[in-house]
Order: C-alpha cells, then sequence, then structure tokens
C-alpha cells in the first residue's frame, strides 16, 4: 500500500506531505483545482514520461517521493537488482527544469524501466476513459488472463521458439539453390588442397631442406676447402699450431709465464682437430641427390601455386583447409530440410500444449467473471443487463494463444449483448468499466501479487443519484478488502460517492506570493460536512446542503458487508 507521497517544486504545489492509510479515500475539490496532481506526481514516480513543463515555474526542479509497504513477492526483485528490501519502499524522482530525469529506489540510483517494473506490482489506475482500454483485444485478453491467474509468458516463449523455427525453415528453402553453389565451390576447394594435403609444419621443413639441397656443391667445396686449410694443405693450419707449441714447450722450463700461451696452443689444437673431424664427417654423409632436389622443387612449386590462387601465405594452407571443411559441415547441418522440418515440428508441438493449457483457463474464467461482472452490474442501475465474453479463435498461432476475446454487453433486458465499443450511453460505459475493475481487482486480491493500491480517477463521470451511493459502497468494499492489506483512491466529484469514504482529502488553490498554488489537506468533522455540502450545492452553503450532507455521512458510517465475486 500507498503510505506518503511527498512533492516539493511540482506543477502548482510548492511542497506537499500526505500519509496514507488502508481503506477507502477521497479525493476531491473544486473544477481546476489540480485534483489529477496526485495521481500524475504517483505515475511519474513509478517510471512514467515527464518533461519540464512538471517543474514548477522559477524552482530549478520538481521532486516526487512515494513510500510504499515492500510486498513480499517483490524482495528477490530487489535484491537482484541490488536494492535494499525493507519494509518500506521508498520511490524518488527528480526532475530539473532542463527535463533531466534522475530515479532513486530505496536510496540506491534506479533506472526509469525498474520504476516501471515496480508499477505493476504497486498501483492500478482506472481513468474516467478506462472503458475505451476495455475495447482494446490486448487489454480484454490481459484482464480476463489476469482473472484466471494465467502465467502467458511460457506461451509467449513458445510462440517465440515456433516462429524462430518457422523461419530458420523458410529461409532454408529460399537459399537452397544458393546453398547448393556454395556447397559445391567449398567442395571443389576442399578437393584441390586435399590434392596437396598441407601439413602443419610441413611448409617450415620443406624450405629448409630444399635450401640445403639447392646450395649442396657450395657446401661441399666450403667444407672441403675449410678441411684442407685445416689438416691437409702445406702447411696447415694443424702443422702451424703444432709447430709454435713444440718450440714454446722447449723453452717453457726457463720462463714459466710462457705457461698460458703454451695452454691457449694446446686447446687450439684440439679445437682444430674437433673441427676437422667434423667437416670430414660431414663431407661424408654429404650427397647432392638431384632425384630429391627435383622433388622438393615440385612440391615447392605446388604450395606456392595454391597460395597465389587463394591469396594466402603458403604456411597458412593447412589453417584454411581445415576452415573450409568447417564451413561445409555446417552448411550440410543448416541446410538439413529434414532436421529444420522436425524442430519446427517440435516447437509447434510445445506451443500447441502451452496454448491448449491456455485456452482451458481462458475458457473456464470466462464465463466466471461474466457472471461476477453481471451481478455488479445489477448494483450499478442496469438491472437486466448482462455481461458475456466471447472467445474467437484465432487464423494461426499467435504470441497469446489460439483465441482472441471480447466483451459483449446489454444494456438492459431481452436485448442481444453487443460488443463494448457499440453500447451508446456514456454513463453506461463508465458504470460497466467500473464494474469490470471491482471485479477484477477483487480476483486479482486472491492471488497473493495483486497491487495494494488501486485509484479511480473520476470513473463515476455519468453517474448520479442512488447509483452513485452504489458506488461508492462498492469502492469502499473494494478498500476493506484483503485484511486491510488494500486501499482505494478515488477522485471524484460525487457527494454520494465521497460520503461513503473512510478518509477524505480536499484538494484547493490559492495566490500564494503572487502565484497559484495548490494545496492537499484532509478533512473531518465540520470541514468535512462542509465540502460535501458544497458538492452537493455549490460555493454557498445552507442549512439545507449541510444538513443532507450529515445525513450522507451519517447513512455511511456502518461498514458494508462484503460481496464477493462469483467463481
Amino acid at each position: 500500500m500507498l503510505r506518503h507521497l511527498s512533492l516539493k517544486d511540482f506543477v502548482i504545489v510548492p511542497t506537499l506531505e500526505l500519509a496514507f492509510e488502508p481503506g477507502f479515500a477521497v479525493l476531491t475539490g473544486e473544477t481546476g483545482a489540480g485534483k489529477s496532481i496526485l495521481i500524475d506526481a504517483l505515475q511519474l514516480a513509478l517510471g512514467g514520461r515527464g518533461d519540464a513543463g512538471v517543474v514548477r515555474e522559477g524552482a530549478a526542479k520538481a521532486e516526487i517521493t512515494a513510500e510504499f509497504d515492500t510486498p513480499a513477492h517483490l524482495r528477490p526483485w530487489l535484491d537482484e537488482a541490488g536494492f535494499d528490501a525493507d519494509d518500506a519502499l521508498l520511490l524518488r524522482r527528480v526532475i530539473d527544469a532542463a527535463g533531466k530525469s534522475r530515479a532513486w529506489i530505496n536510496g540506491g540510483a534506479a533506472t526509469l524501466t525498474q520504476l516501471r517494473e515496480l508499477a505493476d506490482h504497486l498501483l492500478d489506475i482506472h481513468g474516467q476513459h478506462a472503458w475505451q482500454g476495455l475495447t482494446r483485444p490486448a487489454a480484454v485478453r490481459e484482464l480476463l488472463d489476469g482473472f484466471a491467474g494465467l502465467d502467458t509468458a511460457p506461451l509467449a516463449r513458445a510462440h517465440a521458439a515456433w516462429k524462430q523455427a518457422a523461419e530458420a525453415l523458410q529461409k532454408a528453402q529460399g537459399l537452397q539453390a544458393e546453398a547448393l553453389r556454395e556447397r559445391e565451390r567449398l567442395t571443389w576447394q576442399i578437393g584441390e588442397l586435399d590434392g596437396l594435403a598441407p601439413a602443419e609444419g610441413e611448409w617450415e621443413e620443406l624450405n629448409a631442406e630444399h635450401g640445403r639441397l639447392s646450395h649442396g656443391q657450395s657446401l661441399i667445396d666450403a667444407a672441403k676447402s675449410a678441411l684442407d686449410a685445416l689438416d691437409e694443405a702445406e702447411p696447415s693450419a694443424q702443422s702451424l699450431a703444432g709447430g709454435a707449441l713444440d718450440q714454446l714447450e722447449r723453452v717453457l722450463d726457463h720462463d714459466a709465464r710462457l705457461l698460458p700461451a703454451v695452454q691457449a696452443l694446446r686447446d687450439v689444437q684440439a679445437q682444430l682437430q674437433d673441427a676437422s673431424h667434423t667437416l670430414a664427417t660431414y663431407l661424408h654423409k654429404t650427397d647432392l641427390d638431384p632425384d630429391r632436389l627435383a622433388e622438393l622443387d615440385e612440391r615447392v612449386s605446388a604450395w606456392m601455386t595454391l597460395a597465389r590462387r587463394y591469396r594466402r601465405q603458403p604456411h597458412e594452407l593447412p589453417a584454411l583447409l581445415a576452415q573450409w571443411r568447417a564451413e561445409l559441415a555446417a552448411l550440410d547441418a543448416a541446410s538439413d530440410p529434414a532436421q529444420l522440418e522436425a524442430a519446427l515440428a517440435a516447437a509447434r508441438k510445445a506451443f500447441d500444449t502451452e496454448a491448449q493449457a491456455a485456452s482451458r483457463a481462458r475458457k473456464k474464467a470466462a464465463p466466471q467473471l461474466a457472471a461476477a461482472v453481471t451481478a455488479a452490474m445489477q448494483q450499478l442501475g442496469m438491472a437486466g443487463g448482462q455481461f458475456d465474453i466471447a472467445l474467437q479463435p484465432t487464423d494461426g498461432p499467435q504470441s497469446y494463444g489460439a483465441e482472441s476475446a471480447e466483451f459483449l454487453v446489454a444494456g438492459h433486458a431481452g436485448s442481444t449483448p453487443r460488443p463494448l465499443a457499440k453500447v451508446a450511453s456514456g454513463g453506461e460505459l463508465s458504470r460497466i468499466a467500473l464494474a469490470i475493475a471491482v471485479t477484477a481487482s477483487q480476483a486479482a486480491n486472491g492471488n497473493g501479487q495483486a497491487p495494494g493500491t488501486l485509484i479511480f480517477d473520476e470513473i463515476d463521470v455519468g453517474i448520479g443519484g442512488a447509483v452513485a451511493e452504489t458506488v461508492g459502497r462498492l469502492m469502499k468494499q473494494l478498500g476493506h478488502a484483503a485484511d486491510g492489506r488494500r486501499q482505494v483512491l478515488a477522485v471524484t466529484h460525487l457527494p454520494q460517492v465521497a460520503a461513503c469514504a473512510d478518509h477524505h482529502l480536499v484538494v484547493a488553490k490559492s495566490l500564494q506570493d503572487g502565484a497559484t498554488a495548490s494545496r492537499v489537506s484532509p478533512v473531518s468533522g465540520e470541514a468535512r460536512v462542509a465540502e460535501i455540502a458544497r458538492m452537493l450545492g455549490g460555493e454557498r452553503l445552507s442549512s439545507t446542503s449541510l444538513a443532507h450532507a450529515e445525513e450522507m455521512l451519517a447513512a455511511s458510517t456502518s461498514p458494508p458487508k462484503a460481496k464477493k465475486a462469483k467463481s
């Protein structure tokens, strides 16, 4: 339920602090006093669209703060979204003079989308033209589904899955010729690369071996010349090093300072011997092998040819082959009509299962809702009137199921129910909308997730006399439902409705510092009698109107007996 509403510099309200209680409250006042301001503010607090026009003239920003009880079923949502889940749910909205908006939930920054997600769980508003929404098929269906306690989310998901499967099959069929050409291209390219059979790392090995064989004679000549210089020439490097070592070793005993030079020559002699052995082994094992060189030339040429054809580096050919094979496999899977048709059939079966369950729930709930609204109509001056709900099969699967719903109404006994939009009387339309709203709200309250606050914004336009008193008693009955966990707020111009309220708020305009300002004040006692009298007879209060007002208030003091909708 709504606990508290705070406004600052909102439209023509400088400041406002207003507490709310459970039960039935009315908001009254002169025409143009700004009775809709509270509702506009609540809608903004719950994510409605706002602009700079809501900021009071001369102010920097408008601030709206609404405090609600936290419904138990919203606590997981608050936790998941990162907001504190306290007993109180505090929503704050600020709009500056430039039209920029900021919002908070329990002190944490929030988006307007998050505020809107909360709205349906906290507040339900019925305007004076509520009947217009009841002529739209989507609104009719949603109201019936709400009465039936039907969760249509699985149905919508099943429909989306079926539609996606149908589009996949249609696309595959439409692209079959193109897919065939693509498959032929990939198959030919893969066959060409398969003929080469490029292995990962092979290109590097080919280059290395080809380089050795193509320069084989130069390598052999260089190794032979080096071996001759080291060991076989006159004089050779080894003989020169050996002669130098002999000369020093003969005189080493006379001067130990020659020892490092001797050691160095001995190391050089050993290294020269190792180099000679390595070169001799290399010359023994090295063969020019022209046949192998020709084979390598052919293999390298094949790699280069395919690399140029497909505009890739030679070492990329193995990865390119793997890529084409993967693309061919994916193309074969995507263009398999049998697999796609099977997926479509499975998706349609899942949708049909959900749609049939929804149809059963609607067919069961429709006569129950119709009977309950018909009963409410009898209390609203439409004796003999009848309300009905027509379910018509759709041409094909829809996101909401396999049937549409339409409200049919007969205004009096003996007439044939007709579509709600064709009912001529505006007064009848308002009363029917009220009957539907009251019935649906009573039913929704039983699911534990219905909004705790229900607002009727001048929905009683076109109603008067004894019917108006019935309207007030129905609203009071609705406000007393749910063991004190429900509140009803009605913006009304009818004294009969206002007299039935548990709480009475009056909106008045005045000049404040040269500017028009609106204020909202709770009234009781003589002040409330005066307001009811004003609604009865205008601004000039008479003893007759005051007496009439007191009589109306006295008649409404005893709480009405609750009337449950038929189910």
